[in-house]
């Protein structure tokens, strides 16, 4: 499934995000503390995610494709300002509420 977010204030810019990048942000935990606890997005948060990712990419997980994909379509996108990452967060919070939701149905049958 492909998800669009808001990339910009005015919504005259997206990125589009899959499921398998959600996938990706979580088996990496890439999001996991990555805001600090003021709770603010800005370019700074921005550029915090990027360098965590290129360090990964340049250590042991750089030819998984899943994050370089994640990398090229969505992280580092020309569209991935904060607004972006703050819709991207939301995004991802949502999805994996829903994701866990399902696993405890599959457990329960």
């Amino acid at each position: 499934m492909t998800h669009k977010i808001q990339a910009n204030a005015s919504g005259t810019r997206s990125i589009e995000v899959s499921d398998l990048h959600l996938q990706t942000l979580r088996r990496y935990r890439l999001l996991d503390q990555l805001v600090g606890s003021d709770g603010i997005i800005d370019e700074t948060v921005v550029d915090k995610l990027k360098m965590t990712v290129r360090s990964l990419l340049s250590g042991a997980f750089g030819s998984d494709k899943d994050l370089l994909d994640l990398c090229l379509d969505v992280i580092y996108n020309k569209h991935m300002k904060s607004i972006g990452l703050t819709n991207l967060l939301a995004l991802y919070k949502e999805w994996e509420e829903k994701e866990e939701k399902e696993e405890e149905e599959k457990e329960e049958v």
